[in-house]
């Protein structure tokens, strides 16, 4: 066992446009640009959808985003001011997006308060998803993005543990009960009547998962947005206040703009010193309450690469996962087929297969699981597997009023560590947290590496989270997301897909 060290890892560059590398997003992006390449968009095409009164709203946010917002505090270094859309992506925000649709507002509202939850929430997509449909069918020239804007309502009673008051409940049609119908999905049924009605029942209580997931057959890349989101100050209480706390102005457009830029397939940043030939690989596991046939839950993978690019594969739907350890394993088999996928579209995607592969999981792999993996690995290709997961089991202090900094490292052994993403970051100045930051075990589970490197690149993709502009998240993005595809995967029966990239499902 080599002896115990602390280290300090330097804060990874990123890369944007002119070849110019920073540490913080907002600064590269202010003073050079997002990454240019082929599939920079010249202007965004985009699709917003929504009530009336939600369209109004984003077309406000709309204009304001195309000029410039002071910062909510110019003496703070983590805040910063937005200079414009054109500024800071080098592409036009159109005056008028290429559609926009107007769904019902009292259809809607009727829809989100139906007393039986899976009817309720079902309606209330469809309300959204049908005119979507509509409009790819009929249109040769498809938006790149949708933007869904949603009233409070369909937020706050959209979710699995909403409950509607009893006052503002509506009376729907769903003909069987949530136990019937789960029956009916188990057993079958002799009458196509039971078994369309039992079909809502496949379907997760998430307003927001489910949308996306019914679209992604027809490869729809959607932004949903509340209408709170858009414009705060148009919602004010009797006494004066908001009636929601947001984030200011300025940080919601860096924000909103950056998702949106990357889901029109522009890429904001990379990472500025990734190896050559290095594939990180996230596993996802869900838990699937509506699998049928002794299934129990859902596995796929999430594949980036060093320029934050992101492919999601649907792996298969089995008994993966355990009530005796509470954790997910594949068999031997499955492993093997799903890093196959893997493997052959790194392949497709540079010619070659990775120089280097790492898994990343929170739960340690099993043999059968490691074999599978490894027996779909080309023997050029080193493979490693990382265990990660967040602890509170160390703490660590310093002298002084400041947290840890962010990249203290303490090495335990060669293959075990403790890797601290969050802490004060000399850049902003200060801590973004409130509490004292806990670190990331990091222990090389599988194969051969060198932990200081594998740490490297740990603190490297807790800064390619491009659903927002932040400077780092606490978790490597290959675990961030990991519960949130896992969500859009199991939300809906949507069969067997393609691989298709991460702004699908962010």
């Amino acid at each position: 066992m080599a002896p115990l060290k602390l280290l300090q890892l330097p804060e990874p560059l990123l890369g944007f446009g002119y070849q110019q590398r920073m540490e913080h997003p907002k600064d590269g992006l202010f003073l050079f640009g997002p990454l240019e390449d082929g599939a920079h968009p010249a202007e965004m095409r985009i699709g917003i959808i929504g009530t009336a009164v939600g369209l109004g709203h984003f077309k406000t946010w709309a204009k304001r985003i195309r000029g410039h917002i002071p910062s909510a505090n110019s003496n703070a270094a983590h805040h910063a001011s937005w200079p414009g859309f054109e500024a800071v992506f080098d592409t036009r925000w159109p005056e008028r997006p290429i559609t926009e649709i107007t769904v019902d507002a009292g259809a809607l509202a009727n829809a989100i308060r139906i007393e039986n939850r899976h009817e309720a929430i079902s309606k209330a997509v469809s309300i959204f998803e049908a005119p979507i449909r509509r409009y790819l069918r009929q249109e040769e020239a498809p938006p790149t993005m949708w933007f869904v804007i949603i009233p409070e309502d369909v937020h706050r009673f959209g979710r699995p543990k909403s409950i509607v008051p009893r006052g503002e409940r509506v009376k729907g049609d769903a003909r069987l009960s949530r136990r019937a119908g789960k029956f009916v999905l188990e057993t079958g049924s002799l009458f196509a009547e039971e078994v369309e009605a039992a079909e809502i029942y496949r379907f997760e209580l998430n307003f927001h998962h489910q949308l996306k997931a019914k679209l992604l057959d027809q490869k729809a890349v959607i932004q949903i947005v509340r209408e709170t989101t858009l414009d705060p100050g148009a919602f004010i209480d009797e006494k004066g206040r908001a009636v929601r706390a947001t984030q200011d102005p300025a940080t919601i457009a860096w924000n909103l703009c950056t998702t949106a830029f990357f889901k029109s397939s522009g890429k904001p940043w990379r990472l500025a010193d990734v190896r050559p030939g290095v594939c990180y690989v996230g596993l996802v596991f869900k838990k699937d309450d509506t699998a049928l046939g002794g299934a129990n839950a859902c596995c796929g993978a999430q594949m980036f690469l060093d320029s934050g690019d992101g492919v999601v594969f649907r792996g298969a739907v089995g008994p993966w996962y355990s009530e005796a350890d509470k954790s997910f394993h594949l068999t031997r088999a499955k492993a093997a087929e799903l890093m196959t996928l893997i493997v052959e579209a790194y392949r497709d995607m540079h010619g070659v297969p990775p120089v280097e592969l790492f898994i990343h999981g929170k739960a340690r792999f099993s043999d059968d699981e490691w074999a599978g993996f490894s027996s779909a690995v080309p023997t050029e290709t080193s493979l490693v597997g990382v265990r990660i997961r967040p602890t509170n089991e160390l703490k660590l202090f310093r002298l002084g009023k400041t947290a840890v900094q962010r990249g203290a490292a303490y090495m335990v052994s060669d293959r075990l560590g403790y890797l601290w993403t969050k802490g004060f970051i000399p850049r902003l100045a200060t801590y973004p947290g409130w509490e004292v930051p806990n670190p990331l075990l990091v222990e090389i589970h599988r194969g051969e590496a060198e932990l200081g490197r594998v740490m490297t690149d740990v603190l490297g993709l807790t800064k390619i989270n491009f659903n927002a502009c932040v400077f780092a998240d606490g978790l490597p993005v290959t675990l961030k997301f990991a519960d949130a595809v896992g969500d859009i995967l199991t939300a809906a029966p949507v069969g067997d897909l393609p691989p298709l990239p991460f702004r699908h499902y962010i």
